[in-house]
């Protein structure tokens, strides 16, 4: 039905109309027309506005991450765009879909140069850039196609982040506009039945298949698991793909436990994966190494060159490679016990990786199997990619291989958000957690109840040790003075806790989960008795063994 709507109106009714509940942004005089229709829409779309624009898209990727649903946000055209351009690129790397929905100058002065307030030179430019797809808006009745498009491309082969601009002006003028919603369903990209015949047959032979998985596999679990069972392949995540096979299932590996296997693999498969572990972070890859690549991005096959290249979506590719196994002979002898022993050899060895797997055995005590773990760049979280076990798809919580410092706290807020009702732990060091500090106030004023562990060695530990080790200690811009976190938090109106045990940490967890409220637990880290986690994620030559 047709009815005289603004451009702001347009956009929220379009947004609605494709499922969209929670929008996190932060008004400007660019968007007010946009913030009014929200305003208008609060009964059936939420509103979380972050201290940060930062924040707003890290939250909208925290939302989108563990839900795979698009998450949206809004910012100010210009400046607000570039703040929240970090978050963009980790969305953009991590395969994340979020849509940025931001204002422009004023139609008139688009590409003037007059310098109108937040005017970039080519802001459409700079959001293509690092995004998937970005379009102008400018006619409210152009709004609701856009909207519909912007879906589209996050819907369907990778998604990304996508943009929609609109100009000031546009946002407060009135048309006539039709809504358009959502098809029932968006077609992908189905396997050849020819490549899979050809991938079933390599793996008739294969004495030691193995599976690689990322963030594309995370919808495909279940066909996932069937095929490894059905191959007695092992399933190894590096970050995004971990909990797709469950880490106390005995197919379940690490990129730690995977490494045990690596030299004697002989067929690789990779599912939704950019296959990190095998081209940059493992030694020596086996003599004659088969590849057989599912990915939904023709443009990785020949980035991988794989022996058999199959485009498209996991799931449906995962389940027409179980059929031509089938075909081709069936399931395997099981080999729960070597691989199980295989793991327990690596928890083993991990250890050593000290405090931090014995804080990361705390928070697990207390996390529930369910809840959301959401890392950051710091020592606790390079060691929870092998050392903190994962039961679900998409309950950890990844920036992915763009390791932007600081994404940590403001991404769990976004987790939280979409997750009322489950428990999300957020891990951060000192450094990158003062990166977003001020969004313990957005926790405290929209009620979202995240655990923070800050984990305080008054530095940036891989930098500190890099310069120390590798420039004859010469230490420049690595050593930080930190606030008091307990009384930072008190001054935000949340729980504050200090502990320097793994027990103080597990008891904290609990009180703190108990109470249903935000809360911040600073652990305090002697860096000088920290073991570096890096020999089992880029491990020297000699670490590549049976």
């Amino acid at each position: 039905m047709t009815q005289i709507r603004t451009g702001g109106e347009a956009i929220v009714h379009s947004l609605l109309l494709h499922g969209v509940d929670t929008v996190f942004g932060i008004p400007g005089v660019q968007t007010y027309g946009l913030f009014d229709a929200l305003y208008q829409a609060r009964d059936r779309i939420r509103v979380i506005y972050p201290r940060h624009e930062q924040a707003t898209a890290y939250m909208a990727f925290g939302y989108a991450k563990s839900t795979g649903r698009p998450g949206v946000f809004s910012v100010v055209p210009g400046p607000g765009v570039l703040n929240a351009g970090a978050a963009i690129c980790s969305a953009y790397g991590a395969s994340t879909p979020v849509l940025c929905v931001t204002g422009q100058v004023p139609s008139d002065f688009i590409g003037s140069g007059k310098g109108h307030l937040h005017e970039l030179p080519d802001q459409l430019g700079t959001m293509r850039s690092i995004m998937k797809w970005a379009a102008r808006i400018d006619h409210p009745a152009e709004a609701p196609a856009a909207v519909a498009e912007a879906f589209r491309q996050m819907s369907t082969g990778r998604p990304r982040p996508v943009g929609l601009e609109m100009p000031w002006d546009v946002f407060g003028a009135t048309a006539p506009v039709t809504l358009l919603g959502p098809p029932q369903s968006y077609a992908q990209i189905e396997a050849d039945p020819d490549r899979l015949a050809q991938a079933a047959r390599l793996l008739k032979s294969a004495r030691n298949p193995m599976i690689m998985v990322g963030g594309g596999a995370q919808h495909a679990a279940g066909e996932i698991q069937e095929l490894a069972e059905l191959l007695q392949a092992p399933v190894v995540p590096f970050r995004s793909g971990r909990g797709i096979v469950a880490d106390d299932h005995y197919l379940g590996f690490t990129c730690a436990s995977g490494l045990r296997r690596w030299p004697e693999t002989d067929v690789l498969i990779g599912i939704g994966s950019r296959l990190e572990l095998q081209w940059f972070r493992w030694p020596k890859t086996p003599k004659d190494l088969k590849i057989i690549n599912i990915d939904i991005d023709p443009a990785q096959m020949p980035r991988i060159k794989p022996t058999v290249p199959i485009v498209g979506d996991a799931r449906m590719a995962a389940r027409g490679l179980i059929e031509a196994v089938m075909k081709e002979g069936g399931a395997r002898s099981s080999r729960r016990e070597e691989f199980a022993a295989a793991k327990a050899a690596t928890r083993a060895e991990i250890q050593k990786v000290q405090p931090h797997i014995a804080y990361l055995a705390a928070m697990r005590e207390v996390l529930p199997r369910d809840g959301f773990f959401v890392e950051e760049i710091c020592q606790t979280g390079f060691s929870s990619y092998f050392g903190f076990p994962v039961y679900a798809p998409r309950t950890f919580v990844s920036c992915g291989h763009q390791g932007t410092l600081g994404f940590g706290y403001s991404t769990s807020l976004g987790v939280k958000a979409a997750h009322p009702e489950k428990a999300v732990l957020s891990i951060s060091g000192d450094g990158g957690f003062m990166f977003g500090v001020q969004e313990l106030a957005t926790a405290v004023q929209h009620g979202i109840h995240v655990v923070s562990v800050v984990f305080n060695n008054g530095a940036f530990g891989n930098v500190m040790r890099d310069q120390e080790e590798r420039f004859n200690g010469h230490v420049i811009g690595a050593a930080l003075r930190n606030p008091d976190f307990v009384k930072l938090a008190d001054s935000f109106g949340m729980a504050g806790y200090r502990v320097d045990t793994p027990a103080g940490l597990r008891q904290c967890l609990e009180k703190a989960f108990a109470a249903d409220a935000p809360a911040l637990i600073e652990v305090a880290v002697d860096r000088t008795r920290e073991v570096s986690p890096w020999e089992f994620l880029m491990p020297p030559v000699k670490q590549n063994r049976p």
